[in-house]
């Protein structure tokens, strides 16, 4: 049974071409709710990567955005192992349009539960009729020869009505939230969230739709397993507001239909993994803007910004839980809190040394490095059996040995981040965009080991090498992957 907070709680992209339509399966593919399925596009058995470029060309339209997958092996992934999707592709809805930003926020999951994970794209930036940002999110159809075709998902009817620039699909979420096999997607906005049940059709049908107005904005949602039940609970994030503007977090209690509010916690987005190894999913939520960056009132992060976390359990995440919170000033994480670093930008969990306990990589694409502003760096936290620790703590640069590149003014390494074992091999490669690095953007891909990730042999994937268009504007590959990042 779906667990509750407390009692007085809940009271209170190759290019893709043409697909026909398929039904969807009979009965749950029973691998449908699995880290694998969930971004393993083709069936192969690998993780696949996918990397968001926002400002990328469509030809001369600048900053329409693309979307570049790139495919696991045992060799990791290259740029030659490739698809590409922007709205221009064959079976792709919608048209390339100035500064749509297509790939802005990026998910998968296996939403018609045919055992291949689907690629959902958030396009936040998107005119609908008359509608300024509108915004709209694609979902692109996994296969045994990888993506092909897609479909739009529909805001619920009356969404964001008498509001303007909505944004709908400026972060993503999905988890199977009843144990059917059939992920559960949650879209935010800069209006009100929205949440899907699945399984989906391949015309974009969900098996049921509704507003989560009582949210607030959605501007960040999480989704995992907190209670050890087996199905996912959601938090939504709805970003600062007039009387909190570290961000309040809220469960959404599936059993009463009611948000309920967590009072000691904060974040503007989050990701959940098993920190500890206790078998409960972990929340870890963000918060990258500190008073410096407010030009206004005072109340954000601590100096540089912060990260939380909150310990699942059996009974989940209780509202009386006060969260551990780090930043560059916490004793054992590198680097030193100045203001504006971002420490908490982007967020990502995985295990990096295969030892059981879910690590955290964190992105402060405007950390300084030197005398270069914005440079960015990545920090990696160990999990433990007593939780998240310092030791062993490690950052990285553009600066670190073997780490390829060299340190420049406002690369924003690290404005995001993500963890996955892409090679099969029982531990995670820790990936870190660099969306202003030269003129198209980065990723760097690091290996795994059992002493975590491995700088010696790493690579950069670079956004014209995969495939994208520039055309005056920078192509921001490596903005977005599917783990969480914080969009203001």
């Amino acid at each position: 049974m779906r667990r509750v907070l407390t009692a007085a709680a809940v009271a209170a992209a190759v290019v893709a071409v043409p697909l026909t339509p398929v039904a969807s399966a009979a009965t749950p593919y029973k691998g449908a709710n699995t880290a694998a399925v969930q971004d393993d596009f083709n069936g192969d058995g690998y993780r696949d990567l996918v990397v968001g470029a926002p400002d990328a060309a469509n030809g001369g339209v600048e900053a329409a955005g693309a979307v570049v997958v790139l495919y696991g092996s045992s060799a990791t992934v290259s740029a030659t192992h490739r698809t590409v999707i922007t709205q221009a592709t064959a079976g792709i809805p919608g048209d390339p349009e100035e500064y749509d930003r297509f790939g802005t926020a990026v998910a998968a999951a296996d939403l018609d539960r045919d055992g291949y994970a689907d690629l959902i794209v958030g396009t936040p930036h998107e005119g609908v009729g008359s509608k300024e940002s509108r915004g709209s999110v694609t979902v692109v159809w996994g296969g045994p020869k990888g993506l092909r075709g897609g479909t739009t998902i529909a805001p619920p009817t009356g969404f964001g009505d008498g509001l303007t620039y909505c944004r709908f699909g400026m972060s993503l979420a999905t988890g199977d939230m009843d144990g059917d096999g059939a992920p559960e997607l949650s879209v935010g906005s800069s209006c009100e969230g929205a949440a899907y049940g699945g399984p989906f059709t391949r015309t974009g049908q969900a098996a049921g739709v509704e507003r989560r107005r009582d949210m607030g904005e959605g501007r960040g949602v999480a989704m995992g397993d907190v209670d050890g039940d087996g199905k996912a609970e959601r938090f939504w994030m709805p970003g600062p507001t007039d009387g909190d503007l570290r961000g309040p977090v809220r469960y959404d209690d599936a059993d009463s239909g009611f948000g309920v509010k967590l009072p000691y916690a904060d974040g503007h987005a989050g990701v959940i993994g098993d920190v500890n190894g206790d078998g409960y999913g972990d929340l870890i939520t963000g918060i990258s803007s500190d008073d410096s960056m407010s030009g206004g009132p005072s109340g954000w992060a601590h100096k540089g910004g912060e990260i939380q976390v909150l310990y699942g359990g059996p009974h989940g995440i209780t509202a009386d839980q006060h969260p551990e919170v780090f930043h560059q000033d916490t004793a054992g994480v590198p680097g030193t809190a100045e203001n504006g670093d971002e420490f908490g930008q982007s967020l990502s969990v995985g295990d990096v040394n295969g030892d059981g306990y879910a690590d955290v990589l964190v992105g402060s694409p405007g950390e300084a490095v030197g005398t270069h502003m914005s440079a960015g760096t990545a920090v990696l936290l160990r999990g433990s059996a007593s939780g998240l620790t310092t030791a062993k703590a490690t950052g990285y640069t553009q600066d670190t040995a073997d780490v390829p590149g060299a340190v420049e003014t406002g690369d924003q390494f690290g404005a995001a981040v993500h963890l996955a074992d892409l090679d099969h091999d029982g531990k995670a490669e820790t990936v870190v965009g660099a969306p202003t690095e030269n003129s198209d953007g980065c990723v760097w891909v690091a290996r795994g080991s059992a002493s975590g990730p491995v700088a010696k042999g790493s690579f950069n994937v670079c956004g014209k090498s995969a495939g994208i268009g520039v055309y005056d504007v920078k192509g921001y590959f490596g903005a977005a992957t599917t783990s969480a990042h914080v969009e203001l």
